[in-house]
């Protein structure tokens, strides 16, 4: 965000009322590299999380108290796959989105040769970009939604074990 707000500083003091595209480019690669950043951070969390989990519970005879950890372990495993969803969404946005550069350059491998066809292909890609890129959004929030529940479980488990543990001695 301090990124952003300096081009745009620098921009009005030069005179000018709006983003270079070049400016454009820079903040939009930034965005995706720190969103980039953030999945994976998240995806380490859950899994090592779910590791700590199986690890602490080798060994141990679980019972019905042991049930928010079972589903601590699969909302961080479900996080883990919304993380992985993400991924593929935002592969297949830039997939669609450098095959519509391609198409309006007029350089794509299957250029259609006429210009309904050129329409045609030119609106089924933008509605398959819309599509990937909401996509990206869903995952994105179902991954860290799925996190968060993970560790409130884990707490909850972990509070309950101490519990039983300071009341059964």
């Amino acid at each position: 965000m301090q990124m952003f707000s300096a081009l745009v500083s620098c921009n009005k003091a030069k005179g000018e009322s709006k983003m270079s595209d070049n400016d454009l480019i820079e903040v939009y690669k930034q965005h995706s590299v720190s969103k980039d950043k953030y999945v994976y951070f998240l995806l380490a969390i859950v899994a090592s999380a779910i590791a700590f989990s199986v690890n602490k519970t080798t060994n141990v005879k679980l019972n019905i108290l042991d049930l928010p950890l079972l589903f601590a372990v699969s909302f961080w495993g479900l996080s883990f796959y919304f993380g992985c969803k993400y991924i593929h969404w935002a592969q297949a946005a830039m997939h669609s989105n450098y095959s519509l550069l391609q198409l309006k350059s007029g350089e794509h491998p299957d250029q259609p040769t006429n210009e309904a066809s050129i329409q045609g292909a030119l609106f089924g890609l933008t509605k398959a970009l819309a599509s990937n890129a909401k996509n990206t959004g869903v995952a994105i929030n179902k991954q860290f939604t799925y996190a968060v529940l993970g560790g409130t479980l884990f707490l909850i488990w972990h509070a309950i074990k101490i519990y039983m543990f300071s009341t059964s001695s």
